[in-house]
């Protein structure tokens, strides 16, 4: 997920196998519709990269489709205070990593998004004048894949446990709760 700006690959071949150079930015707002947004604050993705645990750079969230990974070393990614950074190095060894790379080259794939877990207290959700603001401090990454639309789909929000930390009136706590069924 982009959060509302497209990010463009930097993509060079080289002997058969294309780098893909990309990020993905932090404290920059997304709307995920009815009054809901969501940022994520710089070095989010810390723990799992900086302990080394394998990330897999994915097509289209498909964990059938592996385009490069942490742990083959054909990914690396770096967890800075602007954006969480991916290099990769994807060889078209595969039918699908093939598609990737061509729909890449078209331009009908241009975001990235993570595959992630918030763990217990690793988001907090405060309320504006604009809606409900969902802030992920910690979360565990499992994957990144190129996306042709960088935005969160129904059942991912839908998937999602959202909670204010301050106490909600009545109306608030009933719209929650419709959330979370």
């Amino acid at each position: 997920m982009l959060f509302g700006t497209p990010i463009a690959f930097e993509v060079r071949s080289d002997g058969g196998t294309t780098t893909l150079r990309g990020a993905f930015p932090y404290n920059s707002e997304t709307t995920l519709g009815n009054g809901k947004r969501e940022r994520f604050a710089a070095r989010a993705f810390r723990s799992r990269i900086e302990s080394g645990e394998n990330v897999f750079l994915l097509a289209g969230h498909d964990p059938e489709k592996p385009l490069a990974s942490t742990e083959a070393g054909s990914l690396s990614l770096r967890d800075g205070e602007d954006a969480l950074h991916i290099e990769a190095r994807v060889a078209p060894s595969t039918s699908w990593a093939r598609d990737a790379l061509a729909a890449l080259a078209d331009g009908l794939t241009k975001g990235i998004s993570p595959g992630f877990r918030v763990p217990s207290g690793g988001d907090m959700v405060t309320r504006s004048a604009g809606g409900l603001l969902r802030t992920v401090n910690s979360a565990d990454l499992f994957e990144v894949s190129l996306v042709t639309r960088a935005a969160y789909d129904a059942a991912q929000i839908a998937a999602r446990s959202w909670s204010l930390d301050e106490a909600p009136d009545a109306g608030l706590l009933r719209t929650l709760k419709k959330w979370r069924h």
